[in-house]
């Protein structure tokens, strides 16, 4: 038995939803934004029916408050620290501190992984399907490690080693990820997924004709093989993600249970080209009266005005005020109308792109599951809140 999964969200109420919520956040100076998270996770989570039955998003915004003030209470310790003995060391050693910026910097890429596979942990942790969890084991820290050392071989290998890179990190998350009582496997070959590169590698074409071009000095052909190395290379990428994803899917298996997804790389970038366009356009609008705004404040006029000698006049004047406060506000509401255009017109139809092309085969055994514990996941998603990692749907 197989079951086909549908998405039930529609575009006008999740505008007004994102639209809101966001303001909500911008209101409370940022505050309200794990409340907005939750509400929009529950959202689109009641929106995705594998078998007609919807997903269940459980998680608590004061969960992620408070796991957000931990993990920040950590950083500040970092930074106000190991930073401090990093300058001291830089400084000492080489009469500067590019080497401490740089140890810094360094010194937060395992952190940032970390908080990818803490963030995945919490999400899967407070999703629930036909009354049962998901979950995944702990193993962050092996997690960061092993992403330090394929990221490396990866740079080193010029990409070669990128599907390498791809599977053992997706295979390590697989393998540790569970839908109540029965774990998940990742089977199949990182060899498998230079299948998904072929359009990464048919880039080289138009790249070579580029140089070729560049040789001879032909402006005309250096202009469109350059644009078309960028278009290759762009649908290079979009192709990989989505075919290493299919491929990775239909070698995944729980029990008898196996997954197969039929996305198309080329919907996902239409998606995603189109939906930005619109979001940006939507953005423009405030963007522009902003701009506006702004030059009325830089006119002669209004300088004289902003002058230090008649600052009591500035601050008597409602006009200026007023002003100062709808620049203030159309500066905010880019970033509002923005995030809601992009949840409206780019998130929620790749959403329903891949839960649609989402089959579960060997269904029957799905009745065999039983109710895994529950993991309470200290720190939610506090550092990928901190970092601004994983932390978005």
């Amino acid at each position: 038995m197989s079951l086909t999964t549908t998405f039930a969200g529609r575009r006008l109420p999740l505008l007004w939803l994102a639209f809101r919520t966001g303001l909500y956040s911008v209101l409370t100076l940022g505050l309200y934004r794990f409340w907005q998270k939750t509400r929009l996770r529950r959202w689109y989570w009641s929106a995705i029916r594998p078998g007609g039955l919807p997903l269940d998003y459980v998680g608590d915004p004061f969960e992620k408050l408070l796991g957000f003030l931990i993990a920040v209470v950590i950083l500040a310790f970092y930074i106000g620290v190991v930073n401090l003995a990093l300058m001291f060391v830089s400084f000492s050693l080489f009469q500067g501190n590019y080497a401490a910026y740089l140890l810094s910097f360094i010194g937060v890429i395992p952190v940032w992984f970390y908080a990818r596979y803490r963030a995945r942990r919490y999400i899967l942790a407070r999703t629930r399907w036909r009354g049962l969890r998901f979950g995944l084991a702990p193993g962050a820290w092996g997690y960061a490690f092993r992403a330090l050392l394929y990221w490396a071989l990866t740079i080193l290998s010029a990409g070669l080693l990128w599907p390498l890179m791809t599977f053992q990190l997706e295979k390590y998350r697989t393998n540790r990820t569970w839908f109540g009582d029965r774990r998940f496997t990742q089977g199949g070959r990182w060899l498998m997924l230079y299948r998904s590169t072929v359009w990464l590698w048919a880039t080289l074409v138009p790249m070579v004709l580029t140089l070729i071009a560049i040789g001879m000095g032909d402006i005309v052909s250096i202009i469109v093989l350059s644009a078309a190395t960028g278009l290759t290379a762009i649908y290079g990428l979009v192709y990989y993600r989505v075919d290493s994803l299919r491929r990775l899917t239909a070698t995944k298996q729980f029990g008898n249970v196996t997954l197969t997804l039929n996305a198309r790389p080329l919907r996902v970038l239409w998606i995603t080209l189109s939906g930005n366009l619109i979001a940006g356009l939507g953005a423009s609008i405030p963007a522009l009266f902003m701009l506006g705004l702004f030059l009325q404040l830089q006119s002669t006029e209004t300088l004289v005005q902003l002058g230090l000698e008649n600052a009591p006049q500035l601050l008597r004047d409602p006009a200026t005020w007023l002003l100062l406060a709808l620049t203030a506000m159309s500066y905010f509401a880019i970033f509002l109308v923005w995030g809601a255009l992009r949840h409206a017109f780019v998130t929620l139809p790749i959403w329903r792109h891949y839960a649609e092309a989402l089959v579960i085969d060997s269904a029957e055994d799905l009745d065999q599951l039983r109710q895994r514990p529950r993991d309470e996941t200290t720190q939610a998603e506090g550092f990928a809140e901190a970092l601004d990692v994983g932390a978005s749907l």
